[in-house]
C-alpha cells in the first residue's frame, strides 16, 4: 500500500515536471527549473519596475547617476549575450536604505543608502555585477517557478490530508488540518524557499564576479567591498538567524569569493565564456 509520503510526493512531482522547463545558469553551467519563458519575465520586470520608479523617489544628482550608469554599461556588456533580449536600466534611489535589486529583464535599481559602502568604483562594479547576475541567471522566473511549486505542494498536501482522514471522526479530522495547517508555511518558507534564494545570493555573487573582471575591475575588490558591508551589518546588529537568511552569512560569503577568485582571474585571461 502507497505510504502517505509517497503519495503526497508523487503529486507534487507529477505537476512540477509537466510545468517547468528546464534550462542553464551562465558561468556556473547550473540546470534549473523556469516555466516562465524570458518574454515573460521582460514584461512583468518592466511592468514592476515602472510602478517603482512611479512610488519612489529617484535621484537627481548627475554624477551619481553617470556613475551608476557608465558602471552598469561596463557590467552588462561584459554579459554579453548571457541574457538576450535583456533591456538593461540602472536607476539611482535616493532612499538611506544600502540595498539594491534587480528585477527579471535586465531593470537594475541601486540605493544612494548603499553608495558609501560601495566606496569606489570597483566597489559598485562588485554590487552590479551581483545584481546584473541575478537577471542573466534569471533568478527571478525560477524564483516564481518556486513559488508557484510551492504553493502546488501546499495544496496537495491539503488534497492528502483531506484523503487520509476521509474515514477518520470530525474532531480526529480537525487536529489532523490542525497540525498541517501550523506546519504547511514553515515548511514551506525554511525547507523550500530560502535554501534555494541563498542558492541563487551565491551564484550571483560568483556570475558577478566574472562580469566586474571582464568589465576591468579587479576581482580582489569585491572581497574588500563585502567585508566592509559585514562591518555595516555588525554595527547595525542585525539578529536574523542565519539559516532564515536569504543572503550567505558574510563570513561564508567571503570565503567562497576568496576562493572563487583565482577561477576567474584564469577565466578571463583566457576568454572562457566570451
Amino acid at each position: 500500500m502507497i505510504s502517505i509520503r509517497q503519495l503526497f510526493l508523487s503529486l507534487v512531482a507529477t505537476v512540477i515536471i509537466g510545468q517547468t522547463g528546464c534550462t542553464t545558469a551562465p558561468v556556473t553551467g547550473r540546470r534549473q527549473f523556469n516555466m516562465f519563458s524570458t518574454g515573460e519575465e521582460l514584461q512583468m520586470g518592466l511592468a514592476s519596475f515602472e510602478q517603482m520608479k512611479k512610488e519612489q523617489k529617484i535621484s537627481t544628482d548627475p554624477a551619481l547617476n553617470a556613475l551608476v550608469k557608465k558602471v552598469g554599461d561596463k557590467i552588462a556588456a561584459a554579459a554579453g549575450n548571457d541574457l538576450p533580449n535583456a533591456q538593461w536600466e540602472f536607476v539611482v534611489f535616493d532612499s538611506p536604505e544600502a540595498n539594491a535589486f534587480c528585477l527579471p529583464g535586465g531593470k537594475v535599481g541601486i540605493y544612494t543608502g548603499i553608495l558609501p559602502i560601495t566606496k569606489d568604483e570597483a566597489g559598485l562594479a562588485t554590487v552590479m555585477g551581483h545584481e546584473v547576475a541575478h537577471a542573466t541567471a534569471r533568478h527571478g522566473g525560477e524564483r516564481m517557478t518556486s513559488s508557484v511549486a510551492s504553493s502546488i505542494a501546499i495544496g496537495a498536501g491539503a488534497a492528502v490530508v483531506g484523503a487520509v482522514t476521509s474515514d477518520q471522526s470530525s474532531q480526529e479530522r480537525q487536529m489532523w488540518n490542525g497540525l498541517y495547517g501550523m506546519g504547511a508555511g514553515a515548511g514551506a518558507a525554511v525547507f523550500y524557499t530560502l535554501p534555494h534564494s541563498r542558492k541563487q545570493e551565491s551564484e550571483a555573487d560568483r556570475i558577478g564576479l566574472t562580469y566586474m573582471a571582464r568589465a576591468g575591475y579587479d576581482p580582489a575588490a569585491a572581497v574588500d567591498f563585502w567585508q566592509r558591508f559585514a562591518d555595516y551589518n555588525r554595527e547595525r546588529g542585525g539578529s536574523t538567524p542565519w539559516f532564515l537568511r536569504t543572503h550567505p552569512v558574510d563570513e561564508t560569503r567571503i570565503k567562497q569569493i576568496e576562493g572563487w577568485i583565482p577561477e576567474v582571474r584564469s577565466e578571463v585571461q583566457l576568454g572562457v565564456g566570451r
